[in-house]
């Protein structure tokens, strides 16, 4: 394949890309590949060097859509190698014992633990090695959208630097600079929806033998209604637990645990088994900061040719669905692909949030659905028979009723579209279970019919997961 097949027919091109965490790396890897001059300029020092800067959730959930973008870019077994697969809940509820919900039908449908910062780290070495060049401690500072000209300053030195650029990607976060640029040129209609909940992180330490203390196979979920705890795991043998809580205004909350003394009684009282699995939670709890959730919502996402936004800068979103990252990845694969389709940058980026923006609406509101989901219904006994009675109906009709959760995570379906038979299935679910204590009461014949009346099967290529 000639270079000029690669680029789409175009000319080689000069891409500018703000942020150098997930999204960016891996974009500016694509680009480069296909021949682009690509600069990614980070605000934060070179992790490869000076170890990486948290801040955030230190793993993250990996999903067949997520993972089949990272396997077109020749990534995907680099970084399974180092995830851990999760194949369903095991909730630890208030009384009684833990029980283990599987995420699909088979072993195969799970989910994979991965490590924010080593995934990072993976990345930005095959942006390198595909050609981009790399700018660590670049903080965009301010943006000339008409002479196409950008500042940057470095906060360690002080120093300042002007670049002139032909297209900016802003994939700098959801504190993104560069929209808050394009903001001041163009109304984006930004509305950012605080949860009015935050989270702290804490760990489960391995065994004194480097063994998992809890089952490795599981995202663990202490549902207590309005609030949870939840726990992923690490390669290493631990696990990093986080605690979802109202920041205050409700009891409890963030705001009536000051101290670690309050919070070991809290955990005493609330979550008595994990207490028991966490030896540093007084260290942890006094040294990891609170952090807030929110939800950015816009009405535009690019400025004509001249910059666009993708990833948390675009859609931020609560983490509950486990698909920030999953989402992030597919805005990069078709951002790349409509680079390489259209010659004009303005229709490439009109066609990218055409394309993107429903879909990240969608999964925007089933995270927030989900966290009700997590800590509350999975510990219902009305949303178990619902449950039970999906999973039946999935078997009795695969490929077809698909349950919403096993559409996110399992398959590549657009999230608007999971989103919609979602609901019809949800509807669906609930009409049927109502006033029945066991789903063998059910009248499946007739429910047969209404999935073939009202259901299409998904399109194969939809199906195929990673």
């Amino acid at each position: 394949m000639s270079m000029r097949t690669a680029l789409g027919g175009s000319a080689r091109q000069r891409i500018t890309i703000m942020g150098g965490g997930l999204a960016g790396a891996l974009l500016a890897a694509l680009l480069a590949r296909r021949g682009h001059q690509v600069d990614v300029f980070e605000r934060r020092p070179d992790a490869r060097v000076r170890g990486y800067e948290g801040g955030r959730s230190i793993n993250l959930a990996l999903a067949a859509r997520g993972l089949a973008v990272l396997r077109e870019a020749g990534l995907g077994d680099a970084v399974l190698a180092q995830a851990v697969a999760m194949r369903g809940r095991m909730v630890h509820p208030r009384e009684g014992e833990t029980n283990f919900q599987p995420y699909g039908q088979s072993d195969r449908e799970c989910i994979w633990s991965v490590h924010r910062g080593r995934l990072n780290l993976l990345l930005l070495d095959a942006a390198e090695r595909a050609g981009a060049r790399l700018h660590f401690n670049q903080r965009l500072n301010y943006v000339d959208f008409t002479a196409k000209r950008a500042e940057l300053i470095n906060d360690h030195d002080h120093g300042a630097r002007w670049i002139d650029f032909d297209s900016l990607i802003g994939a700098d976060g959801a504190g993104s600079a560069l929209r808050s640029a394009m903001q001041r040129h163009v109304d984006l209609h930004e509305h950012f929806e605080p949860l009015g909940h935050g989270y702290k992180e804490l760990e489960i330490p391995p065994q004194v033998d480097g063994g998992f203390r809890i089952a490795r196979d599981a995202l663990h979920i202490w549902p207590r209604g309005g609030y949870m705890l939840i726990a992923l795991p690490n390669t290493e043998g631990t696990f990093t637990a986080t605690l979802f809580l109202a920041h205050q205004g409700a009891s409890p909350s963030f705001a009536e645990l000051p101290s670690a003394d309050s919070a070991r009684a809290f955990f005493e009282h609330e979550f008595p088994d994990a207490l028991a699995l966490m030896p540093g939670l007084a260290t942890d709890w006094a040294d990891n900061p609170t952090s807030g959730l929110a939800t950015l919502r816009l009405k535009r996402w690019h400025l004509d040719g001249r910059a666009v936004l993708l990833g948390d800068a675009a859609h931020a979103m609560v983490p509950f669905h486990g698909q920030g990252m999953n989402c992030a990845f597919e805005d990069v694969a078709a951002l790349d692909r409509l680079l390489g389709e259209r010659a004009d940058r303005g229709d490439a980026f009109a066609a990218f949030e055409a394309e993107r923006r429903p879909n990240a609406e969608a999964i925007q509101a089933m995270a927030l659905e989900n966290y009700i989901e997590m800590r509350d219904s999975v510990d219902n006994p009305d949303w178990r028979r619902q449950r039970a009675l999906e999973l039946l109906l999935a078997e009795r009709h695969p490929g077809r009723f698909v349950p919403r959760y096993s559409m996110v995570s399992f398959t590549r379906t657009p999230y608007a579209v999971a989103f919609e038979r979602g609901r019809w299935q949800r509807e669906l679910l609930v009409a049927a279970t109502s006033g029945v204590e066991d789903i063998a009461a059910i009248d499946l014949v007739a429910l047969d019919a209404r999935i073939a009346e009202g259901l299409a099967p998904l399109p194969a290529h939809w199906r195929v997961a990673a």
